[in-house]
């Protein structure tokens, strides 16, 4: 059955061309929301950019008719801008000046002229509002993926014939041989996808196990099992698998996605793996280390902070600085004796433009070449940032992808529809990709942290 859907402000700027994924139904753009589109087009940053680009969208619609009568899509769909129905009443708790009740309002009077009318939004407050009016609404849900619990996690468990285990570490074994076993005692096929990383037990004796990655038909042993980056060496399975995806050069795996908790060395591997690559590599295979966290509000905010753009993002790029800490001095008895010189070795590798921090709305059109670059925190982005940071990468870039997306701290994101998710779940099976998960028990923070875990 066609429907009708009404779209808020914030669909559009987090999408600029949702206009063109509700297929063959109709769509209302209130008036309300072109005069939102118009207050954030001179915005700095993504809401800006995306205002713009869905300013640019309405007028190559409005070029092939009239937007007030409507206008076809190629979806089949239709789309049409609404005035904002002044003759509708709602409750007097929703006053007329604000702009989501205005939305409410062109809601409220077309659910009297048709039987399917959906408020799509962002905001979930303004969803309860349409509840209490009698509006039925949804979130934008094309670009959310699987709950966090269903996601990929590139890594899995499977058992192998005991056989297959002699010569796995020179020559691999065929990924048919891998199977499962549910808790009912049933056997099944594993659905494996590209760079996927494999933990294999010997279905005959519980001591064997092996690591391995899927590489086309087969599983491979890791190549990098036996590296130490920066004097790190791995501690469980998920740090076997990050040096894996982390060490492999850019011409083979250009985009590593990490996803996990706190205190997992997402950002201490990322690090000490860069450093490695860039300081300690005879083939020089990175020129620098490229480091960005998003700003959880919209990026743009960082233009009204005191200082120039080092000044502005310094207070973002200190976790960072505290992994560099350690990683520059790994003696951990002597590293917090002298502060001031600890300090002074962290600034000189930034001196010397071995690592380098930008703000992630300054990366936007660059083409970024032979460059380790690192987004930390990558759950605050957007799908459409995450889109055009990927799309940045030059000849030699590699780059890695860092976050836990169920720690949100940006407006209108969460678990399935942040930036991380999306990519992790779009470029799930790529050769150009591998992913990796890190688990709760594999966390290295400190024993404290470790307890938390378990318990809160």
């Amino acid at each position: 059955m066609r429907k009708t859907y009404v779209l808020d402000t914030n669909v559009l700027i987090q999408a600029p061309d949702a206009v063109f994924q509700f297929e063959d139904n109709d769509l209302i753009i209130p008036l309300t929301v072109l005069e939102e589109l118009d207050g954030m087009k001179k915005a700095d940053g993504e809401k800006g950019v995306n205002a713009r680009a869905a300013v640019r969208v309405l007028e190559q619609l409005r070029q092939k008719g009239d937007l007030v009568e409507g206008v076809s899509l190629r979806s089949g769909g239709t789309l049409r801008v609404e005035p904002n129905c002044v003759g509708i009443q709602l409750p007097e708790e929703l006053p007329e000046d604000k702009k989501d009740n205005r939305i409410l309002r062109v809601c409220k009077a077309l659910s009297q002229e048709k039987k399917s009318v959906i408020l799509v939004t962002k905001d979930i407050v303004l969803r309860v509002k349409a509840s209490i009016i009698g509006v039925q609404a949804e979130d934008f849900e094309s670009e959310q993926v699987a709950e966090g619990v269903q996601q990929y996690t590139g890594r899995i468990i499977c058992y192998a014939p005991e056989e297959e285990f002699k010569g796995f570490s020179k020559k691999g074994m065929p990924k048919e041989v891998l199977y499962q076993v549910d808790q009912a005692g049933n056997v099944s096929a594993p659905w494996l996808y590209e760079n996927q990383f494999v933990t294999i037990k010997a279905d005959q004796s519980r001591k064997k196990t092996q690591l391995g990655r899927i590489c086309g038909d087969k599983v491979v042993p890791l190549e990098y099992r036996k590296a130490k980056p920066y004097g790190v060496e791995p501690r469980n399975a998920g740090q076997y698998f990050l040096q894996e995806a982390l060490m492999a050069p850019s011409e083979k795996i250009p985009l590593v996605i990490v996803k996990g908790m706190a205190g997992t060395a997402k950002t201490f591997y990322s690090l000490a793996v860069g450093l490695e690559k860039t300081l300690n590599s005879d083939t020089m295979e990175y020129r620098r280390i490229l480091i960005s966290r998003p700003n959880s509000q919209f990026d743009d905010e960082i233009g009204f902070l005191p200082g120039d753009e080092q000044d502005k993002i310094a207070p973002l790029m200190r976790p960072v600085i505290d992994n560099l800490e350690q990683l520059i001095d790994s003696d951990e008895k002597e590293r917090y004796k002298n502060e001031t010189e600890l300090r002074s070795k962290v600034e000189e590798v930034f001196d010397r433009g071995l690592i380098q921090a930008e703000a992630l709305n300054f990366i936007r059109g660059r083409s970024i070449v032979k460059t380790y670059l690192i987004i930390d925190e990558a759950q605050n982005t957007t799908p459409n940032q995450i889109k055009g940071i990927i799309t940045r990468a030059g000849k030699g870039t590699k780059i890695v992808l860092l976050g836990d997306p169920f720690q949100i701290d940006r407006p209108f994101l969460d678990e399935r529809t942040n930036g991380l998710s999306y990519a992790s779940e779009h470029m799930k099976g790529s050769r150009f990709c591998c992913q990796i998960t890190m688990l709760p028990e594999e966390c290295e923070r400190s024993e404290l942290a470790t307890d938390a875990i378990e318990r809160l």
